[in-house]
Order: C-alpha cells, then sequence, then structure tokens
C-alpha cells in the first residue's frame, strides 16, 4: 500500500510539473505587487529597517560568498539594514573587510547599524569627488574584490554619475549592483521618468565594453529591483 501511495504522489507530481508551468507573466504580476503593496518598506534585517526585496538580498549574500570581497561599497544609506546585513555575511566569511555606506543625510540611521564598527558611515554626496578618494583609500586598506551597490539617488543624471565615479576605482571581476531600475515602466512606476535603467543604457553607450551582464543572477528568483543591474566588471 505504501509503495502505491507513492507511486501515485510521483505520478502526479511528474504530471503538475508537467502540466500547471506558468503562463509567462507570474513573476511581472508579482514584481507589482511586491512593489506596489511596499511591503518592502516592511523588510528589515536583525531589527534595522532594510528597503530590499528579500529574494535580492538573498541573491546578494550568494553572489558575496562566490567573490568574496574585502571591501562592500553602498551608495544609499536610509536607516542602515543593507549595510548590517553585508556586514553579517562578510563577518560570516572571516577575512579582513569594510563595508563603505554613503548617503546625503544620515538622520533616519538606526543607532543599531552606526554601532557596528565595521560600517564607515559617511554623511556626503555619493558623487564628490571625496567619495572616491576614501574609496581609493579603503582599498589600499583592504586589498581585493569589491562589491558595490547603488541605492541612493534613483534619477538617471545621478546614477550615471556614481557609474563614472567607479569606472576607475573597479577592476576586473568586481561586482556592481544598479539598483531601482525597476522604476520608469520596467515594470513598475512607468510616470518616473529617466532612473537606473536609463542610466546603465547611457553608460553602456559611452563605455560598452566595461561590464558583462549577469543575467542568470538577475532571472535566477524571477523578479528584481536591480534588472539589467546586475554588472561584473570585464
Amino acid at each position: 500500500m505504501a509503495t502505491l501511495v507513492s507511486l501515485r504522489r510521483l505520478v502526479n507530481s511528474v504530471a503538475a510539473v508537467a502540466f500547471y508551468q506558468p503562463t509567462g507573466s507570474e513573476a511581472e504580476e508579482y514584481h507589482k505587487w511586491y512593489y506596489n503593496t511596499f511591503v518592502w518598506q516592511k523588510t528589515s534585517w536583525l531589527g534595522v529597517t532594510t528597503w530590499k526585496s528579500v529574494s535580492d538580498m538573498w541573491n546578494y549574500q550568494e553572489i558575496i560568498a562566490d567573490l568574496k570581497p574585502s571591501l562592500i561599497i553602498e551608495f544609499g544609506t536610509n536607516q542602515g539594514g543593507s549595510a548590517l546585513f553585508f556586514a553579517t555575511i562578510m563577518k560570516r566569511l572571516g577575512q579582513p573587510f569594510k563595508v563603505l555606506s554613503v548617503d546625503i543625510s544620515h538622520k533616519h540611521l538606526d543607532p543599531a547599524a552606526r554601532r557596528d564598527p565595521d560600517i564607515e558611515f559617511i554623511e556626503s554626496s555619493s558623487t564628490r569627488p571625496e567619495i572616491a578618494e576614501q574609496i581609493q583609500r579603503l582599498k589600499s586598506e583592504y586589498p581585493g574584490k569589491i562589491f558595490a551597490i547603488l541605492d541612493s539617488d534613483h534619477s538617471m543624471d545621478h546614477v550615471l554619475a556614481e557609474m563614472k565615479l567607479l569606472r576607475p576605482l573597479l577592476s576586473s571581476g568586481d561586482y556592481l549592483l544598479v539598483e531601482d531600475s525597476t522604476v520608469n515602466g520596467h515594470p513598475v512606476l512607468p510616470g518616473w521618468g529617466p532612473g537606473p535603467y536609463e542610466a546603465v543604457e547611457a553608460y553602456e553607450q559611452q563605455f560598452p565594453d566595461d561590464y558583462t551582464h549577469d543575467v542568470e543572477r538577475e532571472n535566477k528568483f524571477g523578479f528584481t529591483f536591480a534588472p539589467y543591474g546586475f554588472l561584473i566588471r570585464n
């Protein structure tokens, strides 16, 4: 009897996989639901608010575990949850590292994140020359791979300026994430205007050989807040 039950379950499982296939619109519709319900604003890491897609966060930790960077650069701190998330992962990897998190204002920064000694918070525009100088200093202190993520001002011009600032600072194999390229109809907030997605397009028109798109990572979980934004430096 147990064998028959197991066989029936196996047949039903195979049939379900064969006949109950997605239509192709599910990921985009879920993306819209996830964004437009603002559930991402109710996400936290160790009690600190983290405005991310949880599937992106899982993807990021996999990338970091593979890359084993010594320096993580975050443009856009907000409350500090993502910086704390990155620092937590890096501690588990067990090598010297620093997380640099930059934001125009730290008035919303959670004290729990601010207290982490492995995170350096800078209150500044991410495109100021002083930020490039600080990254260069940290590179000398923490040599190795870099994981950088852009999540500050989501206008095309600003993100393009951030990408250009990082251009001489990132080396072959380093990883760049351009977040919120989902806005301006990709597929949410269609009236936003040119944003991060268009910034990547504009950058690649000027520097077509700088990056390879990590399409496998981008598509891994069906949707991402960084479409067209998973980039590996050539």
